[in-house]
């Protein structure tokens, strides 16, 4: 996929029938449940009618993940998810069928059933098809599968939301569009019938149907992994976000903008397709890996673009009833725009990775019930959206603009607070920023890196930030052993505690440090770490190799773990080397410079001594440079 990027999996069996299944679920959910709000708004009785019927419906499309989201995340995680699809998309279908009467017979009763039947019918497929995905996409696709499936799930919803707005315009609207939903379920079925088979996580499992006790099990067992719970809370926050602006949109477009519901559409409009434009950039950011670096970026400019929709909406020009090509035709309109874009597309970048994580870490035999964890946590998030908006606009009586500032504001609070619990990500960005504004790291052999169990990595030691950007081109966390004198130094000490690096010194200098030193090493290794190590034990001061000194052997002789030689090439010289004497006192020539990384094949322990591996190192540096 790296040859031809994301798009090339829509020509793929293994996707494209998986990305259209998921599409039309989303587009028909959104098809229906906006036609009957739109019913409900021209029928009521009266507003306070329409209002209690309008959140009447919210809530029972939302209630179903929190009842059945866990069970139908074990349900998914027990059975082949092929073939459970395919049972979901024909139930869907005899939904329709129903939902379809009842637009015809227009009975608000029955279309509120309905609407119950198809949240829990998207309770049930939102485990399954989310981890379905890394039994489909390789570990390399899978931000770029994510980011695709991302982007047409928000322009469904878009779409879904046009269309019952466009057909409702008609003569004959609910017959319409009763023929219309049965028809788009029915494509949604024959496209999933193209999915290949994906075997079951965990066929043993024993699935409890109680929804309270199940719900109960499910997020007990994911706190117990507090980064991945983190991360599925930072998902959550995602979506309180997007239901906070999705939500408030029609009312700020025609009460603060003076617009009708073409500007609404035009405010959706630009929303959606800068989610999806940021979650088709997050494979090219992440470098077709889990890339966790790009998180606190996508943060970041949610936060300085959902504040800024505050201040450009002081300026925009209003004007009563105003049509969407009114608005884009004032020059002093484009600010907020951009902001709304651009807060969109930052969402993107924020959420695709984490949907990635999520998608890979912990247990793969409870894989579909981490989702489920998922799902129902964003669907509670929703609902204190919602609280939150009635709080704030109702009780305490602020402008939609003003509730826009809370949140982006809200925004760096929630993200420093995960960043501070999970400070991988965090070391992930440091790592990203480097790594592509001075240096630009080409790896070869990489695969070499062993995907899982414990190894020792040997690098040659050129720079101050060969830690970094080794950490960066992993795909698994590394434990470094450094020099003492260089893991405290001032403002890197926090860096290279965050990314748990183990001290060392001779034992001349500091004894206590030496041994402990060994014994954390012992440690990570018996975890199943990798551990990497820079055998000469001090930066080159002449850009050649050092030598090799036996702490290498020591550490095999307690740890017979497989040996993974490597090498940086085209750091010698760079402002972070010894080169004219000290580090940090050449000026940056150049950004974006080529480093190498090059990794060869792991070396059992018997053969690996410290002359060995100088051996090896030395060879790929002459190879390669």
């Amino acid at each position: 996929m790296s040859s031809q990027g994301q798009f090339s999996l829509f020509s793929q069996r293994r996707f494209l029938p998986y990305f259209v299944t998921q599409a039309l679920g989303a587009f028909n959910d959104n098809l229906y449940k906006n036609t009957l709000l739109l019913f409900i708004a021209l029928f009521a009785v009266d507003a306070q009618q329409s209002g209690l019927l309008t959140n009447i419906a919210a809530g029972l499309f939302i209630l179903p993940f929190f009842l059945f989201s866990a069970i139908g995340g074990q349900i998914a995680d027990k059975y082949e998810k092929s073939k459970l699809i395919r049972i979901i998309k024909l139930a869907e279908i005899a939904i329709m069928v129903i939902g379809a009467l009842a637009l015809m017979w227009q009975q608000t009763n029955l279309m509120l059933v309905v609407l119950f039947l198809m949240g829990t019918q998207s309770a049930f497929f939102g485990p399954v098809k989310f981890s379905l995905l890394p039994q489909h996409l390789d570990k390399s696709e899978l931000v770029g599968g994510n980011g695709l499936i991302e982007m047409g799930t928000f322009l469904a919803i878009l779409g879904g939301t046009i269309l019952a707005g466009v057909l409702f315009e008609f003569e004959q609207a609910l017959i319409i569009i009763a023929v219309a939903v049965i028809g788009f379920a029915f494509i949604g079925y024959v496209a999933s019938r193209s999915i290949p088979n994906a075997p079951a996580n965990n066929p043993e499992l024993k699935v409890n149907y109680n929804p309270f006790t199940s719900i109960k099990q499910t997020i007990g067992n994911i706190k117990k992994e507090r980064p991945l719970f983190l991360s599925i809370l930072a998902i959550s926050w995602f979506w309180f976000l997007g239901a906070g602006y999705l939500t408030q949109f029609p009312a700020f477009a025609i009460n603060n903008l003076g617009g009708n519901t073409q500007l609404v559409t035009l405010l959706l409009v630009v929303f959606s397709f800068g989610v999806g434009l940021g979650s088709i950039l997050c494979e090219r950011l992440s470098g077709h890996t889990i890339e966790l670096g790009i998180i606190p970026i996508g943060s970041i400019g949610m936060s300085i673009f959902g504040i800024d929709i505050y201040f450009a909406a002081q300026s925009v020009m209003v004007i009563e009833n105003m049509t969407a090509m009114d608005f884009i035709s004032h020059p002093q309109n484009y600010r907020l725009l951009a902001d709304l874009l651009l807060l969109a597309v930052f969402s993107g970048i924020y959420v695709v990775p984490l949907n990635a994580l999520i998608q890979t870490r912990g247990d793969d035999k409870c894989r579909a019930q981490i989702i489920a964890a998922n799902n129902v946590l964003n669907a509670l998030f929703m609902v204190l959206s919602a609280v939150l908006a009635i709080v704030l606009l109702s009780v305490l009586e602020l402008s939609i603009a003003q509730y826009f500032l809370v949140l982006g504001i809200a925004n760096l609070i929630v993200a420093g607070y995960i960043y501070s619990q999970v400070t991988e990500f965090v070391l992930r960005f440091i790592i990203w920023i480097i790594s592509h504004t001075m240096y630009r790291v080409k790896h070869q052999g990489i695969n070499n890196i062993p995907d899982e169990g414990a190894a020792v990595l040997v690098c040659n030691h050129v720079s101050f930030v060969d830690a970094l950007l080794i950490a960066g081109s992993s795909r698994r966390p590394v434990r470094f052993v450094m020099d003492k004198s260089i893991a405290n130094m001032p403002i890197m000490k926090y860096v290279f505690k965050w990314a748990k690096t183990i001290p060392i010194c001779s034992p001349k200098q500091d004894i206590d440090t030496y041994n402990k030193a060994f014994e954390k090493i012992q440690h990570e290794l018996n975890e199943g770490e990798l551990v990497c190590i820079f055998p000469e034990g001090k930066i080159t001061k002449d850009g050649q190799l050092n030598e090799f000194r036996g702490g290498i052997e020591k550490i095999l002789k307690n740890n017979p773990v497989p040996v993974v030689p490597m090498a940086l090439t085209g750091l010698w010289g760079s402002f972070f080397s010894h080169k004219d004497g000290h580090a940090f006192t050449t000026k940056p020539r150049r950004f974006w410079s080529r480093v190498g990384l090059v990794v060869d094949e792991p070396i059992a322990a018997q053969d690996a001594s410290a002359n060995t591996l100088q051996t090896k190192v030395q060879s790929i540096i002459t190879t390669h440079s």
